[in-house]
């Protein structure tokens, strides 16, 4: 989070605006295809002998159960997803079953950044860019839509927020207000939640100081 700020606040003292994009993954963790996990881990990282053996038994064989309205459900047999509970290794498999994503959103020269399922797509550019930055920015979520559905994974452009950054100046000069995703067309918005950060379009932090406050409050 304090690298995605970092950037945008040097960028805006470079007198650019930053485009941002919050990803939504739709059920990432449960999604990940066990074959093609192990794969990349083989082929992408070099994990070979004991402990590809090892991650795979970690993988393999796992059932799962649910209870509703007091009844209990067969035992099924999960063929994919990781264990979301698992502290370390989930999350890190889940990495590295989406480093190929960097690599895709490197092509179309804008910047990435993960933590577990959530991903932070940006670029910053001039006031007379910005139109050509919205272009690369949809070129590059309709590329990571395509790899995401090719590797079993969904992309949820719907639920995706964008946000355009800057200094009141150079927020005042762009009249972009909607950006098409995919198969959505998504508004721009002035405040996100991005790993509970509130940020907000002008870099005041105020919002995100606001929410604080409220919730110092409710607790005293």
């Amino acid at each position: 989070m304090l690298r995605v700020w970092s950037d945008i606040l040097a960028a805006a003292d470079q007198r650019q605006v930053t485009l941002l994009g919050l990803l939504d993954m739709s059920a990432a963790f449960d999604c990940v295809d066990h074959d093609l996990l192990l794969q990349r881990l083989h082929y992408s990282f070099g994990m070979t002998g004991v402990v590809l053996d090892w991650i795979s038994c970690f993988l393999r064989e796992r059932t799962q159960r649910i209870v509703f309205d007091g009844q209990l459900s067969t035992t099924q047999h999960l063929a994919f997803g990781v264990p979301q509970g698992s502290v370390l290794i989930g999350p890190l498999l889940y990495v590295l079953y989406t480093a190929e994503l960097s690599c895709v959103v490197a092509e179309h020269g804008l910047r990435l950044h993960q933590y577990a399922d959530d991903s932070q797509i940006y670029i910053s550019v001039a006031l007379r860019d910005a139109v050509h930055a919205v272009q690369r920015f949809t070129d590059c979520v309709s590329d990571i839509s395509d790899w995401m559905s090719a590797s079993r994974l969904r992309h949820n452009p719907t639920k995706t927020e964008v946000m355009w950054l800057g200094s009141n100046r150079q927020l005042s000069q762009i009249t972009i207000s909607v950006i098409p995703l995919h198969s959505a067309i998504v508004r721009v918005s002035e405040s996100a939640r991005d790993l509970g950060i509130v940020l907000d379009c002008k870099l005041s932090m105020s919002e995100h100081v606001s929410a604080l406050c409220r919730s110092g409050f409710y607790h005293l």
